[in-house]
This record gives C-alpha cells, sequence and structure tokens, in this order.
C-alpha cells in the first residue's frame, strides 16, 4: 500500500467510527479530495483510487490541474473504464472569475453574496446551464472569514432560489482554526441548525440537502453534527 492509500485508508477508518458515534450510515458522508496542496503524480492516484470529486481553492490552479487530469484521463482511456471528475470550487470566488469556473466546476461551495450569485446565475444562463451552489455562511462570527453572516442567510437562500440557473443545494461553512474542540463544534452546530430551520421553511426544495463542513483537522466533529460533504485535503498529501 502506497503512503496515500494508506493515509486515504486511515480517514475513511475515521469517518466509518465518527459514523457510527452518530449512528449515521458511512454512505451519508462524501469526502471530497483537495488538492491544493498536491503534485499531479498524487491527484492522479487518488483518481486511480477510485475518488472522482475533486476539491479546489483557487481558478488559476483549478485550470491548470484539470487540464492535467483531462490529458491523464484520455491518456488512458484505452486500457481503464472512463472516468468523470466533479469537481468542487471550494474557495473564495471572486466575480470576474465565476466564468472560467463555470467551464470546470459542477458544484460552488463558497457562494456568498447576492452579487456573486447573481453572476453566477447569468454566466450559467449564457452557457445555458444550472449550477449547483452552496451558501457559504460565517458559523464562526470571525471577522478574517468569508460568509454570509448567519442572521442574513435566510434570506440569502430566498433570493438564490429566485435564480433559475442556480439549484441551492446546502450550506457551507468553515470552523475556526484552533484546538478547542468546543469552539469547532459550536460553529458546526449553528450550521447545522441554521440547515434545518431552512429545510423546515421548505424554501429550496427536495435539492437542498448537502452541508459542506469539516476539514483535516476537524471532519470527525463535523460528522457528528450532521456533515454530508468533507473537505479533506493535508489529511492525505501532507
Amino acid at each position: 500500500m502506497t503512503v496515500i492509500a494508506d493515509r486515504i485508508k486511515q480517514v475513511q477508518d475515521n469517518i466509518a467510527r465518527a459514523c457510527a458515534r452518530a449512528k449515521r450510515p458511512e454512505q451519508s458522508v462524501k469526502m471530497i479530495v483537495v488538492t491544493k496542496t498536491a503534485c499531479i503524480e498524487a491527484i492522479r492516484e487518488v483518481i486511480d483510487l477510485g475518488f472522482t470529486d475533486l476539491g479546489e481553492n483557487r481558478v488559476q490552479q483549478l485550470k491548470q490541474v484539470a487540464d492535467d487530469i483531462d490529458a491523464y484521463l484520455r491518456e488512458r482511456a484505452g486500457t481503464q473504464p472512463p472516468q468523470k471528475i466533479c469537481w468542487h470550487m471550494i474557495g473564495h470566488l471572486q466575480r470576474n472569475k465565476v466564468k472560467p469556473t463555470l467551464q470546470i466546476c459542477s458544484v460552488i461551495h463558497s457562494v456568498d453574496t447576492l452579487r456573486l450569485a447573481e453572476e453566477i446565475n447569468n454566466c450559467a444562463h449564457k452557457m445555458a446551464t444550472r449550477v449547483d451552489v452552496l451558501l457559504q455562511v460565517n458559523c464562526s462570527g470571525e471577522t478574517q472569514k468569508y460568509g454570509a453572516p448567519v442572521g442574513a442567510a435566510i434570506h440569502l437562500a430566498e433570493q438564490f432560489t429566485t435564480m433559475p440557473n442556480l439549484r441551492l443545494i446546502g450550506l457551507m461553512t468553515m470552523a475556526p482554526l484552533t484546538m478547542d474542540k468546543n469552539r469547532v463544534r459550536s460553529s458546526f452546530t449553528r450550521a447545522r441548525e441554521l440547515f434545518e430551520e431552512i429545510h423546515s421553511l421548505r424554501i429550496a426544495g427536495a435539492k437542498f440537502k448537502e452541508l459542506s463542513m469539516g476539514m483535516s483537522q476537524d471532519y470527525e466533529i463535523a460528522i457528528e453534527e450532521g456533515a454530508t460533504l468533507l473537505r479533506i485535503g493535508s489529511a492525505i498529501f501532507s
């Protein structure tokens, strides 16, 4: 077993244990492999191991990595079953980078303002597509973090659902980077409560079922608090 395969197994084992503690099926949690710190050879190995949900933080790096992976998949197409990569934009997205992002990504986790949502909707309309998005909420209250304020989230969700080329599928949040597990859990709990409130109000319909929270340092707590999408990078590649 390679180092990367071993690390993935460790993460999967941890996910399984966290799901057991939370009395949740393992299938209710999906791992998005974040490639921002990885070399192309390591990303290829992850794909060969069967992981095709990949996440990136920056548009420029996203394009370069996506092009490299597309070339790799074309090269091996004659010897292995075809695979389709689902790219997730998980980092802060500027409005002037929306078009190149939509050309690659299937899901955008980091939609945190009305103006950004409108830009995505307009670009998606011109491209004759519909985009899955998550509303990013700043549940930790840290001023340096991106994300809509908790108090504005429900109103923003309502506005997102009026845009015909967006599909609001859930919420995303980031916990504070701290060793204080109580603060981390509190942030995730607030996101789950907000998710449940929006769901109960039936603002976004049946597609609203994803809670993107938890990274390499805190994904087990996120699972215990209801995460469905985990963004894991350094636990695999560092």
